[in-house]
Protein backbone atom coordinates (compact mmCIF):
# COMPACT_ATOMS: atom_id res chain seq x y z
CA UNK A 1 0.00 0.00 0.00
CA UNK A 2 1.13 3.62 -0.72
CA UNK A 3 1.70 6.34 1.75
CA UNK A 4 0.83 9.58 1.46
CA UNK A 5 1.00 12.80 3.32
CA UNK A 6 -1.76 13.34 6.23
CA UNK A 7 -3.75 15.72 4.32
CA UNK A 8 -3.91 13.05 1.80
CA UNK A 9 -5.09 10.26 4.16
CA UNK A 10 -7.95 12.71 5.05
CA UNK A 11 -8.89 12.60 1.23
CA UNK A 12 -8.66 9.16 1.24
CA UNK A 13 -11.05 8.83 4.05
CA UNK A 14 -13.64 11.23 2.75
CA UNK A 15 -13.75 9.64 -0.86
CA UNK A 16 -14.01 6.19 0.93
CA UNK A 17 -17.27 7.51 3.08
CA UNK A 18 -18.75 8.62 -0.33
CA UNK A 19 -18.20 4.94 -1.53
CA UNK A 20 -19.12 3.30 1.71
CA UNK A 21 -21.96 1.00 2.11
CA UNK A 22 -25.22 2.78 3.64
CA UNK A 23 -25.98 0.94 6.91
CA UNK A 24 -29.54 2.04 7.23
CA UNK A 25 -30.67 2.72 10.94
CA UNK A 26 -34.69 3.22 10.51
CA UNK A 27 -35.50 5.82 13.20
CA UNK A 28 -39.50 5.13 12.30
CA UNK A 29 -41.52 2.45 12.05
CA UNK A 30 -41.93 1.11 8.83
CA UNK A 31 -45.91 -0.02 8.64
CA UNK A 32 -46.49 -3.40 8.02
CA UNK A 33 -49.71 -5.98 9.06
CA UNK A 34 -49.10 -9.07 9.88
CA UNK A 35 -50.67 -12.29 7.97
CA UNK A 36 -49.70 -14.78 10.31
CA UNK A 37 -46.62 -15.56 12.67
CA UNK A 38 -44.02 -13.98 10.75
CA UNK A 39 -43.27 -11.79 13.12
CA UNK A 40 -42.50 -14.64 16.02
CA UNK A 41 -40.33 -16.87 13.53
CA UNK A 42 -38.57 -13.71 12.88
CA UNK A 43 -37.43 -12.86 16.36
CA UNK A 44 -37.07 -16.34 17.69
CA UNK A 45 -34.43 -17.01 14.52
CA UNK A 46 -32.60 -13.84 15.28
CA UNK A 47 -32.44 -14.86 18.78
CA UNK A 48 -30.91 -18.20 17.95
CA UNK A 49 -28.55 -16.94 15.25
CA UNK A 50 -30.38 -18.60 11.98
CA UNK A 51 -30.41 -17.00 8.60
CA UNK A 52 -34.50 -16.63 6.87
CA UNK A 53 -35.22 -17.17 3.36
CA UNK A 54 -38.66 -15.53 2.46
CA UNK A 55 -40.72 -16.62 -0.42
CA UNK A 56 -43.07 -15.42 -2.12
CA UNK A 57 -44.21 -13.48 -5.14
CA UNK A 58 -43.66 -9.66 -6.24
CA UNK A 59 -44.62 -7.15 -4.43
CA UNK A 60 -46.55 -8.71 -1.36
CA UNK A 61 -44.38 -7.42 1.23
CA UNK A 62 -41.37 -9.41 1.66
CA UNK A 63 -38.52 -6.13 1.61
CA UNK A 64 -41.36 -4.14 4.33
CA UNK A 65 -41.47 -7.19 6.45
CA UNK A 66 -37.79 -6.94 6.63
CA UNK A 67 -36.95 -3.57 7.08
CA UNK A 68 -40.13 -3.65 9.92
CA UNK A 69 -38.08 -6.23 11.26
CA UNK A 70 -34.99 -4.38 11.21
CA UNK A 71 -36.49 -1.66 13.28
CA UNK A 72 -38.04 -3.81 15.64
CA UNK A 73 -34.77 -5.59 16.55
CA UNK A 74 -33.12 -1.89 16.48
CA UNK A 75 -30.30 -3.21 13.99
CA UNK A 76 -29.25 -1.62 10.97
CA UNK A 77 -30.24 -2.90 7.33
CA UNK A 78 -27.95 -3.66 4.65
CA UNK A 79 -30.02 -4.70 1.63
CA UNK A 80 -28.39 -5.92 -1.48
CA UNK A 81 -30.35 -5.93 -5.22
CA UNK A 82 -28.81 -9.52 -6.42
CA UNK A 83 -28.32 -9.35 -10.71
CA UNK A 84 -26.78 -11.61 -12.94
CA UNK A 85 -23.34 -9.53 -12.84
CA UNK A 86 -23.25 -9.52 -9.17
CA UNK A 87 -19.70 -11.07 -8.31
CA UNK A 88 -18.04 -12.12 -5.07
CA UNK A 89 -16.09 -9.05 -5.02
CA UNK A 90 -19.39 -7.24 -4.79
CA UNK A 91 -20.07 -8.58 -1.98
CA UNK A 92 -17.17 -8.89 -0.18
CA UNK A 93 -15.29 -5.99 -1.24
CA UNK A 94 -12.28 -4.99 -3.33
CA UNK A 95 -9.05 -3.07 -3.43
CA UNK A 96 -9.48 0.38 -5.34
CA UNK A 97 -7.06 2.91 -6.29
CA UNK A 98 -8.70 6.33 -4.24
CA UNK A 99 -5.92 9.19 -4.85
CA UNK A 100 -2.57 8.18 -4.79
CA UNK A 101 -3.35 4.98 -2.44
CA UNK A 102 -4.70 1.53 -3.20
CA UNK A 103 -6.98 0.78 -0.09
CA UNK A 104 -9.57 -2.29 0.72
CA UNK A 105 -13.25 -1.12 0.41
CA UNK A 106 -15.67 -3.46 2.44
CA UNK A 107 -18.60 -4.68 0.18
CA UNK A 108 -22.34 -5.02 1.62
CA UNK A 109 -21.50 -8.25 3.11
CA UNK A 110 -18.60 -7.69 4.98
CA UNK A 111 -20.16 -4.51 6.32
CA UNK A 112 -23.18 -6.03 7.66
CA UNK A 113 -20.73 -8.97 9.43
CA UNK A 114 -18.93 -6.05 10.99
CA UNK A 115 -21.64 -3.92 12.25
CA UNK A 116 -23.97 -6.70 13.71
CA UNK A 117 -26.35 -5.52 11.08
CA UNK A 118 -28.99 -7.50 9.07
CA UNK A 119 -28.08 -8.64 6.02
CA UNK A 120 -31.08 -8.49 3.26
CA UNK A 121 -29.80 -10.26 -0.34
CA UNK A 122 -33.15 -9.39 -2.10
CA UNK A 123 -33.80 -11.70 -5.08
CA UNK A 124 -31.11 -14.37 -4.30
CA UNK A 125 -31.77 -16.71 -7.04
CA UNK A 126 -31.24 -13.78 -9.56
CA UNK A 127 -27.32 -13.90 -8.35
CA UNK A 128 -24.39 -15.66 -10.39
CA UNK A 129 -23.82 -19.75 -8.11
CA UNK A 130 -20.27 -18.80 -7.92
CA UNK A 131 -21.25 -15.84 -5.72
CA UNK A 132 -23.88 -17.24 -4.05
CA UNK A 133 -21.48 -19.88 -2.38
CA UNK A 134 -19.98 -17.01 -0.69
CA UNK A 135 -22.97 -17.02 2.49
CA UNK A 136 -22.54 -20.38 2.95
CA UNK A 137 -20.05 -20.43 6.12
CA UNK A 138 -22.40 -17.58 7.29
CA UNK A 139 -24.92 -19.97 7.53
CA UNK A 140 -24.12 -22.75 9.51
CA UNK A 141 -22.42 -23.13 12.79
CA UNK A 142 -18.88 -21.31 11.96
CA UNK A 143 -21.43 -18.07 11.44
CA UNK A 144 -17.82 -16.63 9.68
CA UNK A 145 -16.51 -15.16 6.63
CA UNK A 146 -13.47 -15.59 4.89
CA UNK A 147 -12.10 -12.53 3.05
CA UNK A 148 -9.33 -14.18 1.15
CA UNK A 149 -7.55 -11.48 -0.47
CA UNK A 150 -7.21 -9.88 2.66
CA UNK A 151 -6.49 -12.93 4.41
CA UNK A 152 -9.10 -12.83 7.19
CA UNK A 153 -11.41 -14.23 9.25
CA UNK A 154 -14.21 -12.63 10.34
CA UNK A 155 -16.29 -14.28 12.60
CA UNK A 156 -19.89 -12.66 13.04
CA UNK A 157 -21.20 -11.35 15.84
CA UNK A 158 -24.40 -11.90 17.64
CA UNK A 159 -26.52 -9.49 16.29
CA UNK A 160 -25.71 -10.41 12.49
CA UNK A 161 -28.53 -12.20 10.64
CA UNK A 162 -28.44 -12.44 7.37
CA UNK A 163 -31.64 -12.54 5.15
CA UNK A 164 -31.99 -13.61 1.76
CA UNK A 165 -35.56 -13.68 -0.34
CA UNK A 166 -37.01 -15.04 -3.63
CA UNK A 167 -39.93 -15.65 -5.92
CA UNK A 168 -40.68 -19.40 -6.69
CA UNK A 169 -43.05 -17.90 -9.52
CA UNK A 170 -39.86 -16.97 -11.57
CA UNK A 171 -37.70 -19.94 -10.82
CA UNK A 172 -36.36 -21.67 -13.69
CA UNK A 173 -33.67 -24.90 -13.97
CA UNK A 174 -31.16 -22.12 -14.57
CA UNK A 175 -32.45 -19.94 -11.57
CA UNK A 176 -32.96 -22.64 -9.05
CA UNK A 177 -31.56 -22.19 -5.83
CA UNK A 178 -29.69 -25.71 -4.74
CA UNK A 179 -31.05 -27.42 -2.02
CA UNK A 180 -27.04 -27.20 0.03
CA UNK A 181 -28.03 -23.66 0.04
CA UNK A 182 -32.26 -23.67 0.99
CA UNK A 183 -31.76 -26.26 3.61
CA UNK A 184 -29.63 -23.73 5.84
CA UNK A 185 -32.20 -21.58 6.50
CA UNK A 186 -35.49 -21.28 8.32
CA UNK A 187 -38.06 -20.43 5.57
CA UNK A 188 -41.01 -18.19 5.67
CA UNK A 189 -43.80 -18.19 3.03
CA UNK A 190 -44.84 -14.50 1.54
CA UNK A 191 -48.67 -14.02 -0.03
CA UNK A 192 -50.80 -11.47 -0.88
CA UNK A 193 -52.82 -10.62 2.11
CA UNK A 194 -56.44 -11.10 2.23
CA UNK A 195 -58.78 -8.49 0.43
CA UNK A 196 -59.98 -7.02 4.22
CA UNK A 197 -56.25 -6.82 5.26
CA UNK A 198 -54.68 -5.44 2.08
CA UNK A 199 -57.55 -3.03 1.37
CA UNK A 200 -55.82 -1.23 4.83
CA UNK A 201 -52.60 -1.47 3.92
CA UNK A 202 -53.55 -0.02 0.22
CA UNK A 203 -55.57 2.75 1.92
CA UNK A 204 -52.57 3.53 4.86
CA UNK A 205 -49.72 3.32 2.62
CA UNK A 206 -51.51 4.86 -0.97
CA UNK A 207 -53.69 7.75 1.20
CA UNK A 208 -56.88 6.94 -0.21
CA UNK A 209 -60.80 6.44 1.49
CA UNK A 210 -61.16 2.62 2.26
CA UNK A 211 -64.06 2.62 -0.99
CA UNK A 212 -61.23 3.11 -3.00
CA UNK A 213 -59.03 0.80 -1.30
CA UNK A 214 -61.59 -2.02 -1.68
CA UNK A 215 -62.11 -1.24 -5.59
CA UNK A 216 -57.92 -1.44 -6.36
CA UNK A 217 -57.93 -4.76 -4.13
CA UNK A 218 -60.84 -5.76 -6.53
CA UNK A 219 -58.75 -5.22 -9.47
CA UNK A 220 -55.56 -6.56 -8.34
CA UNK A 221 -57.07 -9.95 -7.41
CA UNK A 222 -58.29 -10.40 -10.59
CA UNK A 223 -55.16 -9.77 -12.77
CA UNK A 224 -54.25 -12.07 -10.45
CA UNK A 225 -56.54 -14.89 -12.13
CA UNK A 226 -55.39 -14.10 -15.31
CA UNK A 227 -51.34 -15.44 -14.27
CA UNK A 228 -50.71 -17.97 -16.70
CA UNK A 229 -53.29 -16.72 -19.76
CA UNK A 230 -51.52 -13.39 -20.70
CA UNK A 231 -49.40 -12.45 -17.70
CA UNK A 232 -46.70 -14.34 -15.61
CA UNK A 233 -47.68 -12.52 -12.35
CA UNK A 234 -50.97 -10.47 -11.19
CA UNK A 235 -50.66 -7.26 -9.78
CA UNK A 236 -48.90 -6.86 -6.52
CA UNK A 237 -49.85 -5.01 -3.47
CA UNK A 238 -47.01 -2.56 -4.60
CA UNK A 239 -48.25 -1.81 -7.59
CA UNK A 240 -51.77 -1.33 -5.93
CA UNK A 241 -50.08 1.44 -3.73
CA UNK A 242 -48.97 3.05 -6.64
CA UNK A 243 -52.10 3.55 -8.23
CA UNK A 244 -53.84 4.48 -4.94
CA UNK A 245 -51.09 7.40 -4.50
CA UNK A 246 -51.66 8.75 -7.61
CA UNK A 247 -55.23 8.78 -7.26
CA UNK A 248 -54.37 10.86 -4.12
CA UNK A 249 -52.13 13.05 -5.93
CA UNK A 250 -55.54 14.07 -8.07
CA UNK A 251 -55.51 11.35 -10.89
CA UNK A 252 -58.82 10.18 -11.74
CA UNK A 253 -58.82 6.18 -11.02
CA UNK A 254 -58.96 4.68 -14.33
CA UNK A 255 -56.34 6.61 -15.56
CA UNK A 256 -53.98 5.67 -12.35
CA UNK A 257 -54.64 2.17 -12.82
CA UNK A 258 -53.82 2.21 -16.14
CA UNK A 259 -49.86 3.83 -15.57
CA UNK A 260 -49.90 2.06 -12.17
CA UNK A 261 -50.87 -1.55 -12.94
CA UNK A 262 -51.73 -2.27 -16.78
CA UNK A 263 -48.97 -0.86 -17.96
CA UNK A 264 -45.88 -2.53 -15.93
CA UNK A 265 -47.66 -5.58 -15.76
CA UNK A 266 -48.09 -6.12 -19.91
CA UNK A 267 -46.61 -5.14 -23.39
CA UNK A 268 -48.87 -6.94 -25.37
CA UNK A 269 -52.04 -5.04 -27.16
CA UNK A 270 -54.35 -7.70 -26.22
CA UNK A 271 -53.10 -8.74 -22.68
CA UNK A 272 -53.24 -4.85 -22.41
CA UNK A 273 -56.35 -4.65 -23.70
CA UNK A 274 -57.90 -6.97 -21.19
CA UNK A 275 -56.22 -5.14 -18.07
CA UNK A 276 -58.11 -2.15 -19.64
CA UNK A 277 -61.20 -4.10 -19.44
CA UNK A 278 -60.90 -5.18 -15.91
CA UNK A 279 -60.33 -1.22 -15.06
CA UNK A 280 -63.12 -0.13 -16.62
CA UNK A 281 -65.24 -3.04 -14.97
CA UNK A 282 -63.97 -1.68 -11.10
CA UNK A 283 -64.25 1.94 -11.96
Amino acid sequence: MNNTNPAGRTDVRADLRKLATPLVRLASEPYYHATGDELAVFEAAARSCLPVMLKGPTGCGKTRFVEHMAWRLKRPLVTVACHDDLTTADLVGRYLIVGDETVWMDGPLVAAVRAGAICYLDEIVEARKDTTVVIHPLTDSRRALPVEKRGEYIEAPPDFMLVISYNPGYQSVLKEMKPSTRQRFVALDFDYPEAEVEARIVAHEGGVDADTAKKLVKLGSLTRKLKGAGLDEGAGTRLLVHAAQLIAAGMAPPIACTAAIARPLADEADTRDALDDLIRAVF
